[in-house]
């Protein structure tokens, strides 16, 4: 006996599907199943997963593609795709349903229904009053294109809606066909399933009642079971109806949007034309041969791929933002190419670098370049905004990213499911240290002395590992656009995006490139905001024009690189976090391609691989550099003979192992999935042997192997490491010959990078340039540039102050200042507004302090007509002590000028033998230490073995501090929850002097200012 499942939905169809389209297919085609649709409610996107699994592990199984849909009162049907067609017809009906509605809902209409000229459809009954209405319709739209499916659900119903099914059939003419509306692939899912509809009801699987489902019987059946469940003609009649649906995803093609080539041109000539107007700009005193042949190698595998649209399309967007002095920069393999240099979408000087183009180009499989472009983060709406113009929302919308549940809001949605209290809830999560990967959270809940015996703790584990990695919802991708030719809802299902006039396809990042679909992605970079801005500070100071590609040409200035070395980067791109600093002097940069080996080798793949301690002694001659072969070192000899980037991988399994560069890009992909799915291993043999027949010792064909398993999901490209560096040393060139204005850029283009504007100015501090506090009469909106050593905060940094409320200040403001708070109530601000001037004592020189600001704005006698032209009130208030003047600074301004917690703590709980982060210097190596500071991040990076890197700052400087596990483990509350922290343990140094403090006693002091709003950077 053979079966098709045809109505199936997965846990696409959010909070109502069980079980992942990969388990849907494994689990039909184990069962003997001849097909499987996925058909969630009004949507595609699980399809794509499931045809990418039965490609991948060759499952005997046919796919269908079609999707379920309900209307009142009381439709179900489900449509499915025999043709592309259909296909075509289905996503245009998906995509009207979603952009009638908002996100996460459909309104299907009538209309519809009856614009549907090729779709099947799979009639499943409510078995009411209102099926006559129904069964006429399809009968008059559907003609011979509608069957009804019955269901056996063993719910005490099935004699009854089997006799009305059969009833309908005789006097319609629609055939019956069997059809389990699987929602889970094994009878377990069926609680998940409860605790899904509970989520999204909102409500628990108590109160779930009739409306539940009764039984395990939505899930997929061995063909025995099935044979005692259905007559044979209605089993056989899914098969018949299986075999009409022909269409495959596989047939799918794109076509690229052509209105960007001028007549007279094809697309070939165009982009040489621009190529070669881009060789007159980048190499004006000629091309040298061997990048000629570059270039011409590149243009014609791009032509043998037909890409031309591709790059035509980037350029296109590029030279926009050009025009508008829309700061950006490409990244990627592609971009990285000669081409791409030639088309200015990329700065980075191909000659300085060696691409491996064939990454992203390859005639082995059929899928688009990657490129990615930043723009500035505070103007790339201005490029969005131009791409819509230019080709409107029916021909592109942005990808989609799938929202899944992760731990924490798993275990949280769960236990309310179950009926626990969510303040319980939130209780446990914070006691959970998740970065202690050799204890687990179930562990660490039994230590809370919760009994997991009990039935709902069992459940609550149980149902929330069941539920990590689910799908929750779709929000749209943070830049990958997609666009078409034609409108884009016949390739794919578009709709309404969270945010006004923005549209999302159902598919994301992963599934167009499963179906070789291009994306052009525009991505927001504040660092390009925090340039652009410094350069227009410098050029309204000094007259001067600076770019990006005038720093480059600097791009080996001693003095900066010095700076760079003693680590001294806060604030500077890719290399400013703990790790990077602590690598800085022992890697000693002092070049550009120092720093794109830097920015790669703080990765988890180089760690993994054991690649650092190697780089780092051949680097500094402590240890021979060797080759095994010429063709190894030619691509190793950048790297010390250690392979440092994911290109110099793919590389050397062409070079050493004979791969070609598609099959060295298929290493690539399994790589990047290793973890996953382990099909890393399946590599192996191929790359041994081929390394060995080659001569190589099996030795070193060992070692790459493990070396590449290292890499995992976490190798880093040198073509991105190289865009990045081109703006590490641009921001750290800025840093050093322009520090008021770094500063100042950097803190109007926050929130960005790593560090907090409390963190910016204690830095700015140490390089003597200091900040002045917000005055109502002085500050702009943003930070303005007093001179080289001092700059004045703006307006733009107290909380609570709208946009609207800063712009009236400032246009209202008089010459010489306002003179009164009087003044400053007539214009209008709520009182929200002026207490967070008050709190911020903004209004210092118009009163005395922020205490008595609060009160004169409060009186609101003066506000009266009779009483407009009276004094302001004399009477005082207490002013506030230094404790309370610091909560209200960082409550306001997230900062403070006047104090630092640590000082401040000191001054009020002196502590003996405390060591400051100015004076670390001067302690021995291995000598016992105390320090306290306030905890600025908590990092416990994969490669770590469990170690914590903690940063704390006092009002000298920062403290680097490692903590072992069991010292955290055993100390967690402070090691979670601390804000102030104090750290009793040892000193120890490297040679090259990076100094870090090993935690051994850690007490919590945040208790002595309870009221202090304080933010660390943890876990990223």
């Amino acid at each position: 006996m053979m079966f098709a499942e045809l109505v199936c939905q997965s846990n696409f169809s959010f909070l109502e599907g069980a079980s992942h389209p990969e388990e849907l297919v494994n689990t039909a085609a184990f069962l003997g199943y001849e097909a499987i649709t996925i058909s969630d409610e009004c949507s595609v996107a699980g399809v794509v997963r499931a045809h990418a699994e039965i490609k991948a592990n060759g499952l005997p199984i046919k796919l269908l593609v079609g999707s379920l849909f309900r209307l009142e009162p009381d439709l179900k049907v489900c449509l499915l795709c025999p043709d592309k067609t259909a296909y075509a017809e289905l996503c245009r009906v998906i995509t009207n349903a979603r952009r009638r509605s908002e996100k996460g809902h459909y309104a299907l209409s009538e209309w519809d229904l009856k614009s549907v000229k090729s779709c099947l459809a799979i009639w499943l009954p409510a078995y009411n009053n209102n099926d006559r209405q129904w069964a006429e319709f399809f009968a008059k739209f559907f003609s011979e294109r509608c069957w009804i499916g019955v269901s056996r659900l063993l719910n005490g119903n099935d004699n009854a809606h089997f006799a009305a099914a059969m009833s309908l059939s005789e006097k319609y003419c629609f055939p019956l066909v069997a059809t389990n509306q699987a929602l889970f692939h094994h009878p377990d899912r069926q609680q998940t399933q409860h605790v899904l509809h509970a989520i999204r009801t909102r409500s628990t699987v108590a109160d779930l009642g009739r409306d539940g489902l009764p039984n395990q019987e939505r899930s997929l059946k061995t063909l025995t079971k099935l044979t005692r469940l259905y007559p044979k003609a209605w089993l056989s009649e899914s098969v018949s109806i299986a075999s009409l649906c022909q269409f495959s995803l596989d047939e799918l093609k794109y076509q690229y949007p052509s209105e960007l080539v001028p007549n007279g041109y094809t697309a070939t000539s165009y982009l040489r034309h621009c190529v070669e107007a881009g060789i007159k700009k980048r190499f004006k005193q000629g091309v040298p041969q061997p990048i000629r042949e570059t270039i011409e190698k590149e243009l014609a595998l791009i032509h043998s791929e037909q890409f031309e649209y591709f790059f035509l399309t980037i350029y296109d967007i590029v030279q926009f933002a050009k025009s508008r002095g829309i700061l950006y920069q490409g990244r990627g393999s592609a971009a990285n190419s000669i081409v791409c240099y030639c088309l200015e979408i990329t700065a980075v000087d191909p000659r300085q670098i060696n691409v491996l183009f064939e990454r992203f180009i390859s005639k082995e499989r059929n899928e688009p370049p990657d490129i990615d472009v930043d723009f500035e983060h505070e103007r790339r709406e201005e490029v969005i905004q131009y791409i819509y113009a230019k080709y409107g929302r029916e021909r592109t919308a942005l990808a989609a990213s799938v929202t899944t549940f992760r731990f924490k809001s798993a275990f949280r949605e769960v236990g309310k499911a179950l009926g626990l209290p969510e303040s319980l809830l939130g209780y446990w999560l914070k006691q959970f240290n998740l970065r202690d990967r050799t204890l687990g959270w179930q562990s660490q809940l039994q230590e809370l002395g919760i009994d997991q015996d009990g039935r709902t703790v069992k459940l609550l584990i149980s149902l929330t590992e069941d539920l990590i990695g689910f799908p929750r919802h779709l929000s749209q991708h943070v830049g990958g656009f997609v666009i078409s030719a034609g409108p884009l809802y016949e390739l794919v299902p578009v709709e309404n995006a969270a945010m006004a006039e923005r549209s999302v396809i159902q598919w994301d990042k992963d599934d167009l490139e499963s179906l070789g679909l291009l994306k052009v992605d525009v991505l927001a970079l504040g660092m390009l905001t925090a340039i652009r801005k410094a350069f227009s500070l410098i050029k309204e100071r000094y007259q001067q024009d600076l770019s990006i590609p005038f720093i480059s040409a600097h791009g080996s200035d001693k003095q900066v690189f010095k700076a760079i070395c003693k680590a001294d980067t806060v604030g500077v791109f890719q290399i400013e976090s703990r790790a990077q600093m602590t690598m800085l002097p022992r890697l000693k940069p002092v070049s550009y391609y120092d720093l794109v080996v830097q920015i790669a080798i703080v990765r988890p793949g180089p760690i993994q691989g054991d690649m650092v301690h190697p780089y780092l002694l051949r680097r500094h001659g402590k240890a021979p550099v060797s080759y095994p072969s010429d063709e190894v070192k030619s691509v190793l000899s950048r790297t010390m003979g250690v392979p440092i980037f994911q290109e110099q991988v793919i590389q050397l399994a062409m070079v050493a192992a004979g791969f070609t560069g598609g099959e060295a890009d298929q290493l690539r992909r399994a790589m990047a999935s290793w973890k996953k799915n382990g099909k890393l291993r399946q590599f192996r043999s191929k790359l041994i042997d081929g390394m060995t027949q080659r001569g190589y010792k099996p030795q070193f064909a060992e070692q790459l192997f493990e070396q590449i398993c290292g890499f995992g999901e976490y190798g880093f490209p040198e073509s991105h490491s190289a865009s990045f560096a081109v703006l590490a040393y641009a921001s750290a060139w800025l840093k050093y010959y322009y520090p008021v204005e770094f500063y100042v850029g950097l803190l109007n283009s926050w929130p960005m990078g790593f560090y907090s504007p409390a963190q910016l100015i204690q830095d700015a501090a140490r390089h003597q340039v200091y900040a002045l506090p917000v005055d109502i009469n002085e500050s702009s909106i943003d930070h303005t540039v007093i001179d080289n050593h001092h700059f004045r905060l703006g307006l733009r940094q107290v909380n609570g102050l709208s946009d609207k409320a800063m712009n009236t200040l400032i246009s209202q403001r008089p010459d010489k200042g306002f003179a009164s708070l009087t003044e400053i109530k007539s214009l209008g601000l709520s009182r929200s507004e002026l207490s967070a001037l008050a709190s911020a004592n903004a209004l210092k020189t118009l009163a005395k302090d922020r205490f008595n600001t609060r009160w004169q704005l409060m009186d609101s006698q003066l506000t009266l007509p009779l009483l407009k032209d009276q004094s302001e009130s004399t009477s005082q208030m207490l002013a506030p002590t230094a404790v309370e003047d610091l909560i209200e600074d960082y409550a306001s301004l997230n900062l403070s000028l006047s104090q630092h917690p640590v000082k401040l703590l000191l001054e009020q709980h002196p502590l003996p033998h405390l060591t400051l982060a100015n004076e670390v210097l001067n302690r021995a190596h291995k000598s016992p230490i105390r320090v306290v500071g306030c905890v600025v991040g908590r990092q416990a990076p994969g490669t770590a073995g469990g170690v914590t890197f903690m940063t704390l700052e006092d009002y000298t400087g920062n403290l680097n501090v490692v903590v072992w596990q069991s010292t955290a483990r055993l100390q967690k509350k402070a090691f979670i929850s601390s804000k102030i922290l104090e750290v009793r343990g040892i000193l120890e140094r490297s040679e090259e002097g990076v100094t870090h403090i090993i935690a051994g006693k850690l007490i919590d002091h945040s208790d002595k200012f309870e009221k202090l709003l304080m933010h660390s950077r943890d876990f990223h």
